[in-house]
C-alpha cells in the first residue's frame, strides 16, 4: 500500500493577510454595488494601526467625478475591520483608531483598451479580452462532500468554528487572529486518519494555556472534525509557542494576496500564482480560477473522475484562452482527451463568457474572502454548482 501524510492550513479573519484581503474585497463590492462594470484592482497593506490601500479603480457610470463622491473608502475600511472584530480596548489595530493612507488611482487606458469589448489599433478583435496574461487552475476531488481535498476543508472548519464562537461572545478571551493546520494520512490515495491538528489562536492577557488547550480540543476540534478520523494517536498542538496575546497587524504585517494556497486547495491542487481578493472579474486571475473550479467540480459530480484538475492560460487583451488542459490523475472513466472535448462543448472560456456564465458582475466577493473561495454552499457563489454534470455526461455519450 502507498501511504503518505498531507498537510494543509487555514487562517482566521483576523490574520493580518486576511485583514488585507477583507478590506480589498469590501472595496471591490462597494464599487460593483455602484456600477457592475467597475474595474477594480485594490491592494491593501496593514501594520500596527496603519492601513494603506493602493491600486486602480475606474467606475464608468460616474464619469470624471472622484471615487470619493460615491464611495467612502475610509468608512468601508473601518466597517470591514469592525466586522472582523478588532474593537477591543487593548487592540492597537482598532477599527476606530486607524490611520488610513489612500493611493487608489484610475485604471491605465492601455490595459482598459485590451479588456474593453471594442476594436482599437493593434488589437485583432472587438471582444472583451483577458485583463492579464497568466495560468489558472481548477480542482475537485471526491474526498469530501464539498468535493474538496480533506486537509484544507478540515482546516477551514476549525477556523470557521473558532470565529463563530468568538463572535457569539461565548468565550470572552478569544481574539480575531488565528491559524489552523491539519495533517491527514492517505492510504492508496484515500484519506484514512488525522495524524495531527495545530491551532494557534490569539487570546486575551491572563488566559492560561491549559484553558486554551482544553477549549480548542474539546469544543472545536472534536466537534467539527470527523470523529472516525481522530484516533488515540492523533496529536494536538495548541498555541505551541505558549502565548499568543499580540496578534493581528500589531504582531505582523499583512498584505492582499499572500494566502493564495489557503484560498484554493491547500496545496493539493496546483495554483497559477495569481491572487483573488480586490480584483474585479475582468481579471482572469480570479474569474478563470472560479471557472476552473466550476468545470472540475462538474466533471467529478458527473462521475467522469474521482479527481480532476483543469488548467488554462490567457494572453492580456486576447479573447480566447491560449490553452486548456485536463488531468484526472488516472481516475477518469474515459480518456482525459474525451473529457476535454466534452468540456469544450459544454463550457466557454472566453473572459466575457466566464463573467456571464457565472454572473460575476455582482457585489458577492466579501463572501469569498475567508475560509477558502471554494467548497462553500452558497447560492450566490455559482462556481460551486454542479448544474452542468448532466450536460457533460451527454457530451461524453
Amino acid at each position: 500500500m502507498s501511504t503518505y501524510i498531507f498537510s494543509s492550513e487555514s487562517v482566521g479573519e483576523g490574520h493580518p493577510d486576511k485583514v488585507a484581503d477583507t478590506i480589498s474585497d469590501a472595496i471591490l463590492d462597494a464599487c460593483l454595488a455602484v456600477d457592475p462594470k467597475s474595474r477594480v484592482a485594490c491592494e491593501t497593506f496593514v501594520k500596527s494601526n496603519v492601513v494603506v490601500v493602493g491600486g486602480e479603480i475606474t467606475i464608468p457610470s460616474i464619469g470624471q467625478k472622484p471615487i470619493g463622491s460615491v464611495i467612502n473608502i475610509e468608512q468601508i475600511i473601518r466597517d470591514a475591520v469592525r466586522g472582523i472584530g478588532y474593537v477591543n480596548d487593548d487592540d492597537v489595530f482598532h477599527a476606530d483608531k486607524l490611520f488610513i493612507n489612500n493611493y487608489l488611482t484610475t485604471q491605465s487606458p492601455d490595459i482598459a483598451q485590451g479588456v474593453d469589448a471594442k476594436q482599437v489599433e493593434g488589437k485583432s478583435h472587438a471582444e472583451q479580452g483577458a485583463g492579464d496574461q497568466g495560468i489558472m487552475f481548477g480542482y475537485a476531488s471526491k474526498e469530501t462532500t464539498e468535493l474538496m481535498p480533506a486537509p484544507v476543508m478540515f482546516a477551514h472548519r476549525l477556523g470557521r468554528e473558532l470565529t463563530r464562537i468568538r463572535k457569539s461572545g461565548e468565550v470572552a478571551w478569544l481574539r480575531p487572529d488565528a491559524k489552523s493546520q491539519v495533517s491527514v494520512e492517505y492510504v492508496d490515495g484515500k484519506p484514512t486518519r488525522i495524524v495531527n491538528v495545530v491551532i494557534s489562536t490569539q487570546h486575551a492577557e491572563g488566559t492560561t494555556h491549559a484553558e486554551i488547550e482544553k477549549f480548542c480540543i474539546e469544543e472545536v476540534i472534536k466537534k467539527v472534525l470527523p470523529t472516525e478520523m481522530l484516533t488515540a494517536e492523533t496529536s494536538y498542538l495548541i498555541n505551541p509557542t505558549g502565548k499568543f496575546v499580540i496578534g493581528g497587524p500589531q504582531g505582523d504585517s499583512g498584505l492582499t494576496g499572500r494566502k493564495i494556497i489557503v484560498d484554493t486547495y491547500g496545496g493539493m491542487g496546483r495554483h497559477g500564482g495569481g491572487a483573488f481578493s480586490g480584483k474585479d472579474p475582468s481579471k482572469v486571475d480570479r474569474s478563470a480560477a472560479y471557472m476552473g473550479r466550476w468545470v472540475a467540480k462538474n466533471v467529478v459530480a458527473a462521475g467522469l473522475a474521482t479527481k480532476c484538475e483543469v488548467q488554462f492560460a490567457y494572453a492580456i487583451g486576447h479573447h480566447q484562452p491560449v490553452s486548456v488542459h485536463v488531468d484526472t490523475f488516472g481516475t477518469g472513466t474515459v480518456e482525459d482527451s474525451v473529457i476535454l472535448k466534452a468540456i469544450l462543448e459544454v463550457f466557454s472560456f472566453k473572459p466575457a463568457d466566464i463573467v456571464a456564465q457565472l454572473d460575476l458582475l455582482r457585489p458577492i466577493y466579501s463572501k469569498t474572502t475567508n475560509y477558502g473561495h471554494f467548497g462553500k454552499e452558497d447560492a450566490e457563489l455559482p462556481w460551486e454548482e454542479t448544474n452542468k454534470a448532466e450536460a457533460l455526461k451527454a457530451a461524453i455519450a
